[in-house]
């Protein structure tokens, strides 16, 4: 369970120059959001970040049925399905792992509700690369003897066991 009282806490605020901003999540705080609900049909709910400050901002709207409104145009038809969502998430890679594991305890706590809780941004899905990415601090694979079609040699590598599995 989330250390974290129910309801939404503020992002506290971190400037890298003019243009970049970052909430901090440490030891001691992140920011969290409350759990997400469905609205009631007519209406939307919107989370909107930019890059004058704001971040998963919440807001809340009505549907308006006239086509004579301006602005934006939106037409939904909710009896056409196209897709169904499976889920949000990110990819976990080797620098992504090295970073959270090098956070304390509390620390990572808190960055992995961020994530994942129900006052976090509710991830559901992660991708985990398959041996060595970019993101990687060394070129690895799980198999490099030529002509092993059998996989006798297949061997998951050091950073999948310490940091993916």
């Amino acid at each position: 369970a989330c250390p974290c009282p129910p309801g939404a806490r503020p992002c506290s605020p971190k400037y890298f120059g003019r243009d970049a901003m970052v909430c901090v999540c440490n030891a001691t705080y992140c920011d969290t959001l409350d759990p997400v609900v469905l609205p009631t049909p007519g209406t939307y709910v919107k989370y909107e970040s930019s890059k004058a400050g704001k971040r998963l901002e919440r807001s809340e709207g009505t549907f308006q049925r006239s086509l004579h409104a301006p602005g934006l145009l939106l037409t939904l038809n909710v009896s056409a399905l196209y897709q169904h969502v499976k889920g949000f998430g990110g990819s976990l890679s080797d620098a992504a792992a090295i970073n959270v594991l090098g956070l304390s305890q509390p620390a990572q706590d808190n960055l992995l509700h961020s994530y994942f809780s129900e006052s976090g941004i509710e991830y559901n899905l992660v991708r985990l690369p398959m041996a060595c990415s970019d993101f990687s601090v060394r070129p690895y694979s799980y198999d490099d003897v030529p002509h092993d079609y059998e996989l006798k040699h297949f061997r998951l590598a050091e950073e999948d066991v310490k940091l993916k599995v």
